[in-house]
């Protein structure tokens, strides 16, 4: 610890100073929510700071977490994640822009993803999943991830972008690379997995925004493309910014999300039984898993100097606002490791909060509900499979490696 406390800045005191990398908490790959959660359990301050990717603040408390990312006058968007170094000088709109400059991006967002427009498409979405559940069903075995997660909301996503269902491998492998990042990687002179993600996906995407900006088509991408930025239209790098971002997001993390819950389920029997007896409580399941198992870590930048949580912070400090702790605070949620459908009420930063928070909450949830519905119709009775030992994908974005799940074939 001495060496790490010699290396911080010199406004940051030795108290606060802690041996964490927030992309591989110890003890992560086997358990990744108890690895976040040691953070507060240690008894620290709400906020601390580690030296590790590029230096930076950790907020570690679910009140904290929700000013963080709620306070866009004290605390910018312009790098969501860390190190800030891995960025590159290309945002993604709306994400890196703050009020005002960000709403008219964020409302043709946030419209292109309204509650009417996934309800619209909810039966495509259900027969994707049950399409996916047709091939594994007779077997009475599968790994979860490959054969249902990583392809249900990237086939969702496709299908409503109206993409070459056979580009989605190649897509969700540069967006791993970009959410899960491999210090040891060698990315020449894209400097970042991040970086090079972005050129990729701006490269692939540059055609269909060519050929779409001007149709009467209704994908997702062509409502975001087409129409008017306060009366005027979006400008080149606009169109591409909306674009990557939107593909980003619908490629990973409801995908990785769903591991989690699923794994749950095959260790709770009771629970499982539970929702397969009486349908109507998934819906309060899907938020319950929601605020236990949140998967995404963020960051946001400090706009001015200030005193916070009693230190100073420097204009351009990062801080980490990781969501996996806001479900997990005690102070807010009661036996906050437990998972309870009827729980009264749940507090957390799943979705993040303020200006930011995600235009696609609707979409997840309604993919997370359906997948409930349809496996537990289909395949109520499962378990994990005895001979494996589970493991776990830290990272920007976390992830269930693989999860073989087996269950008695009837017919």
């Amino acid at each position: 610890m001495s060496a790490i406390v010699s290396n911080k800045p010199d406004h940051v005191p030795a108290n606060r100073v802690v041996d964490f990398d927030i992309y591989n908490p110890p003890g992560g790959e086997e358990d990744f929510h108890a690895a976040w959660k040691s953070l507060q359990d240690r008894g620290l301050p709400n906020l601390v700071w580690t030296p590790h990717n590029g230096g930076h603040w950790i907020a570690t408390r679910n009140q904290m977490l929700n000013e963080v990312l709620g306070d866009f006058k004290r605390f910018a968007s312009t790098a969501s994640i860390l190190p800030k170094s891995a960025y590159g000088d290309m945002g993604l709109l709306p994400v890196t822009l703050d009020p005002p400059a960000h709403r008219p991006f964020r409302m043709k967002l946030s419209s292109s993803l309204a509650q009417t427009t996934v309800r619209d498409v909810e039966p495509s979405i259900r027969a994707i999943a049950n399409e996916l559940i047709d091939g594994i069903e007779a077997a009475g075995h599968c790994d979860f991830i490959t054969q249902y997660s990583t392809q249900f909301p990237v086939r969702v996503f496709m299908k409503m972008a109206d993409l070459p269902i056979a580009d989605a491998p190649m897509l969700k492998n540069w967006t791993d690379h970009m959410l899960r990042p491999d210090p040891d990687a060698d990315w020449g002179e894209d400097v970042s997995g991040w970086r090079r993600g972005i050129r990729l996906f701006s490269e692939y995407l540059q055609p269909y925004i060519n050929e779409r900006r001007d149709s009467d088509r209704n994908d997702l991408l062509t409502r975001v493309l087409t129409g008017d930025i306060e009366g005027r239209p979006l400008t080149h790098e606009e169109t591409l910014q909306m674009t990557v971002l939107i593909v980003l997001a619908g490629l990973d993390t409801v995908v990785n999300f769903l591991g989690f819950a699923m794994l749950h389920l095959s260790r709770s029997p009771e629970q499982c039984a539970e929702l397969v007896a009486d349908p109507t409580l998934i819906p309060s399941a899907v938020e319950e898993f929601l605020r236990r198992f949140p998967i995404v870590t963020m960051a946001r930048e400090v706009k001015h100097d200030m005193e916070y949580d009693g230190v100073f912070l420097m204009q351009g400090d990062m801080i980490a606002t990781p969501t996996p702790l806001g479900g997990l605070d005690e102070r807010d949620n009661g036996c906050p490791m437990d998972v309870d459908f009827h729980r009264k009420s749940r507090q957390h930063a799943t979705f993040g909060n303020g200006p930011h928070i995600c235009p696609g909450s609707f979409l997840a949830r309604t993919e997370i509900r359906i997948t409930l519905e349809e496996w537990l119709k289909r395949i109520p009775e499962f378990s994990l499979a005895s001979d494996h030992q589970i493991s776990f994908a830290p990272g920007g974005v976390a992830g269930v490696n693989a999860l073989p799940l087996v269950w008695k074939v009837t017919s």
